[in-house]
Parts: structure tokens; C-alpha cells; sequence
């Protein structure tokens, strides 16, 4: 159209980001408060922060966060775990596992990665998550029997 103005270019509605791993403040987040106690079953919580008391029969998140004065008391599945505060029961971490300095895990825990600070407690069983198939990770390995001198009977 003659003495048309071209049109003004537009924002972009969403700020783009990086594929990949989306940032902590953008994920769905739960937080129970300190001095509140909540039992029950999550499961869509992409990051879980405690700061007050849980009992979980089965926890799914992709992040757990134990603050100082949080507990929880129940059995976990996640990708990465930070305990600064206590965790009682069974935790599966299939990334990483970060107990603080004021931290402890009692019970069982499994993880890829661990890391303990100087004071953080770890009281039970821990097993370590290696990319090797599980039926050689069971296999307890045992030196070989002695061979006889003596020769087989045929």
C-alpha cells in the first residue's frame, strides 16, 4: 500500500531459554514450611523444599530439599537430593546426593553421586548406582577356589 509504515516488530511473548534443564525458580515447587507437618503422597512436584516435618510412603520429585529444621520420614524417589536437615527412611537419588554439614540420612540410601560435608551423618546402608547392568552389580565377587593338585576323576 502506498504510504503504508511497515508494522512495528514485535516482542516475543515468552523470554526464550536453552533447551535443557529449566531453572530452579521456574519449576513446580512445594515447599512445607517450618512448623507445619504434612502427610501424604507427592508426586508432581518437581522440586520439594522441607523446612517443617513429612511422612511419605512414596515420595516422586525431581529435587528434594531438606532445610535444617526439616524431616522427613518415609521412602523418596528422586533425581538429586540435598539434606541439610534429616531424612528417615529409604532414598533413591538417581543423580546426586548432598549431605550438609548439618545434615543426616538414617535408613537407606542409593545414588549415582554422593557428597558428605565435614559433620553431615550417614547412619544404615548406603549403595552406590553404577551404569553397569544390575545382574553383574549384585554378583558379590569371590576370589577363585584353589585348584586341587590332585588330577579329576574321569
Amino acid at each position: 500500500m502506498p504510504g503504508a509504515q511497515p508494522a512495528a516488530p514485535t516482542a516475543p511473548t515468552a523470554p526464550s531459554r536453552p533447551t535443557g534443564r529449566v531453572e530452579a525458580a521456574e519449576r513446580r515447587t512445594l515447599v512445607v514450611g517450618k512448623g507445619i507437618s504434612l502427610q501424604g503422597t507427592v508426586s508432581e512436584a518437581e522440586r520439594l523444599v522441607i523446612e517443617g516435618t513429612m511422612e511419605s510412603q512414596l515420595l516422586q520429585a525431581h529435587e528434594l530439599v531438606i532445610g535444617h529444621s526439616g524431616v522427613f520420614k518415609g521412602e523418596a524417589q528422586v533425581e538429586d537430593a540435598e539434606i541439610a536437615g534429616t531424612f528417615d527412611g529409604v532414598l533413591n537419588a538417581t543423580g546426586s546426593l548432598t549431605i550438609r554439614a548439618t545434615g543426616r540420612v538414617i535408613g537407606t540410601a542409593r545414588s549415582r553421586r554422593l557428597s558428605v560435608e565435614d559433620g553431615g551423618q550417614l547412619s544404615g546402608k548406603m549403595e552406590m548406582i553404577s551404569d553397569t547392568p544390575a545382574a553383574s552389580a549384585s554378583t558379590p565377587r569371590m576370589a577363585p577356589a584353589p585348584r586341587s593338585t590332585e588330577p579329576a576323576d574321569a
